[in-house]
């Protein structure tokens, strides 16, 4: 008894553990309901290290432990729900390398007291087959219509129609795991639950998949694909600044306003409804599960219009719609990507008695014989299409194929020779599009290039050239012969400053006054120059009389009176008349370079519209 109690009370701890460690997530901070219950599963599936199990390997699991051949009321007990669940993490430490081993009893520990509290609350120590099989089925890891398929096999009759009462007791089951993390009043079970999600009478296995995985899907459901959605992004980088919290990057979802130009949140700041700005939360937004740089969506607009890919994916592979058994079997471990419209019957099938794909895998030279027979055959029948119908007995025994199965493969083949044909067309329709874009690219090239023969073509247009570029050419010499003039002429200015100092300072001493005292002597004698010269050797020694020889305009009325002027004023106005001098010589240039240019302009023109005439 007390070993007993002290299990209880060790279930009791772990049971709480997986809430508590939930909950300090502080997932309740999440402003919608459908992302906050796929976050919650979502969490206990990674916690219980269900997200590592494949679905595949879930059915294995059940028919090893003999569930197949049970009825789906039939209910086991809490310590062979806990046999079952050891086989199933042991055989997954099988597969997973060493560096990656999980800690299979606490794994074993977390998941069978969270479907105890799940679907075992009134405390009977049982749970039944069908809730077993549709919690874990959901709850695996996998593709999500893999899952769908696995369940409309147990809920389908033997005609491969659903039946709706099998698939109330699924939603009876599936949606106590919402209850179960807290959010049963968002999306618990109501009376009302399976006449809105199939209003039909009939429901086939396309149809049951096209509802499920619909956009959006029933609202009772909705959480179910968000949270494969979730698995999808949860390592997904968007290069966008978040415009709420600024983050540079994104991971996960990215949500895009379709109102506000330009306004993206992160997945955490959308949901707990930040908005700044503008943004509201009443505005319509879009979520990215994946990130497209630019040039990556004008290759896909390009590819759309040219109709390389298809506008609209379907959501899933279209599937026989004739009746499938329940998939309790691992035959087909890594399902083959069926053809549209066309696919073997490969559902699985109980495992009561042994299936010919078993033994097929049992023997796979066998089976690459069968593969190889079968291609030649409908290699042989797509030959013949045109002639009579070949004779039965042209089919080697040792391929064992039945006519249904010729015609699917011959069918199969022809589908397929029509997708490779259309194809190639498109293909080449875009390398004819390429190639006249490269044609076009060179004629612009060769156009936009003169030639010796054009210009022979317009001997006018060639003189006007010749002589519009001799103007530049001596322009150009006649800028460089002022520039070296103003260098001289900034010397000699110096140099008179220099002598008027000198002049200034004899007065000053033949009449007893100080130099200081000059009222020409003053900041503008002691300001520098805007240009300095370097030049040795050129500093003059005589008169300024002499020295103003040659020098004309301001500079010689400034020294030319017995009595000189303000010189800093006299010395500014001598370098602006200078400078507006160089300014209009450098306009010059520029309008000669300009009507060059505008020459050369017309004179190719001129010979595109000769060419196009001769043309």
């Amino acid at each position: 008894m007390i070993e007993e109690g002290s299990k209880r009370g060790k279930a009791m701890v772990e049971k709480r553990q997986l809430f508590m460690e939930m909950r300090a997530q502080n997932f309740d901070v999440i402003r919608l309901s459908t992302y906050r219950t796929a976050c919650k599963l979502r969490f206990v599936q990674k916690r219980c290290n269900l997200h590592l199990v494949d679905v595949w390997n879930m059915i294995e699991a059940f028919r090893d432990s003999g569930l197949n051949t049970l009825d789906h009321n039939a209910e086991i007990n809490v310590s062979r729900l806990e046999t079952i669940l050891s086989s199933i993490y042991y055989q997954l430490n099988k597969r997973l390398p060493t560096t990656h081993q999980i800690n299979v009893e606490q794994s074993i520990g977390l998941l069978l007291n969270f479907m105890v509290a799940t679907y075992d609350s009134e405390g009977h120590g049982k749970l039944t087959v069908f809730s077993m099989k549709s919690m874990l089925a959901t709850m695996c890891g996998g593709k999500i219509v893999d899952k769908l398929r696995y369940i409309f096999s147990q809920i389908s009759d033997s005609n491969g129609v659903m039946a709706f009462a099998k698939f109330d007791q699924f939603l009876r089951e599936v949606l106590k795991l919402p209850t179960a993390v807290f959010e049963g009043p968002s999306f618990g079970y109501t009376e009302h639950s399976v006449r809105t999600c199939f209003p039909q009478q009939k429901i086939l296995l396309n149809t049951f998949l096209d509802i499920l995985m619909a956009d959006p899907p029933p609202q009772c459901l909705v959480w179910l694909p968000l949270m494969h959605r979730l698995a999808n992004v949860e390592n997904v980088f968007h290069p966008v600044e978040c415009s709420y919290c600024r983050s540079e990057s994104m991971m996960g979802f990215r949500y895009r306003c379709q109102q506000c130009h330009g306004y993206q949140l992160c997945q955490s700041c959308f949901w707990r409804g930040h908005a700044n700005g503008p943004h509201s939360n009443q505005h319509q937004m879009k979520e990215h599960s994946s990130w497209k740089s630019p040039a990556k969506k004008l290759s896909h607009a390009i590819s759309k219009s040219l109709g390389c890919v298809p506008i609209g994916e379907p959501p899933h592979p279209m599937f026989p719609e004739q009746s499938e058994k329940p998939q309790d079997t691992m035959a087909h471990t890594v399902q083959p990507k069926p053809v549209a419209n066309n696919m073997n019957n490969t559902m699985l099938m109980s495992s009561g008695a042994p299936t010919p794909t078993k033994s097929v895998l049992e023997s796979p030279s066998r089976l690459d014989e069968e593969h190889r027979l079968i291609a030649r055959y409908a290699a042989r029948l797509a030959a013949e299409a045109g002639n009579s119908t070949v004779s039965s007995s042209t089919v080697s025994s040792s391929t064992q194929c039945p006519p249904t199965d010729l015609s699917f493969n011959f069918d199969a083949n022809k589908q397929q020779r029509q997708l490779i044909a259309e194809l190639e067309n498109k293909n080449r329709s875009l390398r004819e599009i390429l190639q006249e874009i490269q044609r076009l690219r060179l004629e612009h090239e060769q156009a936009s290039q003169p030639t010796p023969e054009k210009a022979q073509q317009n001997p006018t247009l060639l003189a006007e050239l010749r002589l519009l570029r001799h103007r530049k050419d001596e322009l150009e010499r006649r800028m460089s012969a002022l520039q070296e003039s103003r260098r001289e002429l900034m010397v000699q200015l110096e140099g008179l400053m220099r002598l008027l100092k000198d002049e200034e300072q004899k007065q000053a001493a033949q009449t007893g006054g100080s130099p200081h005292s000059s009222p020409s002597h003053g900041a503008g004698c002691s300001m520098p120059m805007p240009i300095r010269s370097t030049s040795a050797g050129s500093t003059p020694t005589h008169t300024p009389q002499d020295c103003l020889a040659g020098v004309g305009g301001d500079v010689l009325e400034a020294f030319a009176h017995g009595v000189p002027r303000n010189l800093r004023n006299d010395l500014l106005v001598a370098a602006d008349s200078i400078t507006n001098t160089m300014s209009s010589l450098v306009k010059e240039l520029h309008s000669v370079d300009d009507a060059a240019e505008e020459e050369d302009n017309n004179m190719r023109n001129g010979g595109l519209r000769d060419r196009a005439e001769a043309e």
